[in-house]
């Protein structure tokens, strides 16, 4: 009896020391490394893993050795490491032509005329000289050991309709296109369009009314995309992608993405609510959304967008300072994963406030059951 008695305090020893508590994966957009140090990089990378980050989409420009430097330091705090490169924005530089930018439907050129605010200098995805920038760009990046993914970003066209939080930012009213915001009308894309459906474009009084031109932006962005995975499944690396929610509900329509057709490793939708002018449910939609558009074959990991100020949210009237507060994010956390996430994603961990890491840390070790 002694000896039954033993044998099952030893198992129950066991069982306890093995079970394991429950912990959701956490990633972190996050931009440097400026003029950091080793030392400070090390601090502060092992202080996001100690918080329970478990990988971070940096964002360090196009130098290879950068991304050499900090992964080193990112790989030895524990952390999985992805660079993070924007795809089709891109600063002029003497290796871009200015006639490689993209043309709105009133014949301005992104290069000189950008929409809605100066960075938005997109380049064009139906260029083969865009592509082979590109490829050439993320190729030297993911041939540095340290970096286990290319991350893309801005992998779409101009937003032809802004999210319903940002029209009054820009004073517009953005209840239908406009030319001005619709872009792909290089001669080339006309010509190629032509070509394959038999519609001169430009020849149609509501361009936004054929869905076959919608579709061939669709598939400009998505072949551009699948070239890139290409090329990075075949250096063993994996490549992910920012997305704007759905895809179908928001990210087709605001910025042609069907990116549920693109054949890459995780998405990372940004399912910042505060610019839809929605609640916490409505990440839950969206999360939902896109794991059922993907049928459960690729994981998502909720984007979530962090207020910078939660004291002056109110107050503040830009909506790009919006966000979520603290009494939000557990509740953002919550939707996502009961709704198929396979984790989150900050944006960004220096916008955390301390009551912000407490109410994540319980909420990433918290056990959720799927909807």
């Amino acid at each position: 009896m002694n000896r039954l008695l033993t044998l099952t305090m030893l198992f129950l020893l066991i069982s306890c020391t093995t079970h394991k508590e429950p912990k959701i994966a956490c990633y972190a957009w996050l931009g440097g490394p400026g003029k950091s140090t080793d030392n400070e990089l090390k601090a502060q990378f092992t202080d996001l893993k100690n918080k329970g980050i478990d990988g971070l989409l940096y964002e360090a420009g196009h130098d290879p050795e950068v991304y050499r430097r900090v992964g080193k330091i990112a790989k030895a705090a524990g952390l999985h490491f992805e660079a993070w490169i924007p795809t089709l924005t891109q600063n002029k530089n003497p290796d871009l032509k200015p006639e490689w930018y993209a043309i709105n439907g009133i014949g301005e050129s992104a290069y000189d005329k950008p929409a809605y605010t100066d960075y938005y200098h997109f380049v064009c995805p139906n260029r083969d000289e865009v592509y082979q920038y590109l490829e050439n760009m993320y190729s030297k990046v993911a041939d540095i050991p340290e970096v286990d993914a290319i991350h893309l970003d801005f992998i779409r066209f101009p937003d032809v309709i802004l999210a319903k939080g940002l029209w009054k930012k820009f004073g517009l009213v953005m209840d239908r296109e406009f030319p001005q915001f619709d872009y792909c009308y290089y001669d080339k894309c006309v010509a190629d369009f032509k070509a394959k459906t038999g519609i001169d474009i430009k020849s149609v009084k509501d361009p936004s009314q054929v869905q076959e031109w919608k579709q061939f932006r669709y598939d400009l962005i998505t072949n551009l995309v699948n070239r890139l995975a290409v090329m990075a499944h075949n250096k063993n690396k994996k490549i992910t992608a920012a997305v704007f929610p759905g895809p179908n509900s928001v990210a087709k329509k605001l910025v042609r993405q069907e990116w549920d057709k693109w054949n890459i490793d995780a998405f990372y939708p940004m399912n910042y609510n505060d610019f839809y002018l929605e609640g916490t449910k409505w990440i839950g939609d969206m999360c939902k959304e896109s794991v059922t558009t993907l049928n459960d074959k690729k994981p998502v990991f909720s984007g979530l967008f962090i207020c910078p100020a939660p004291e002056k949210k109110g107050s503040e009237p830009d909506p790009e300072n919006h966000g979520l507060i603290p009494g939000e994010l557990g509740a953002a956390i919550r939707e996502s994963m009961e709704n198929g996430a396979a984790g989150i994603c900050l944006f960004t961990p220096g916008r955390m406030t301390q009551e912000d890491w407490s109410v994540f840390n319980k909420a990433i070790h918290t056990s959720y059951t799927r909807k």
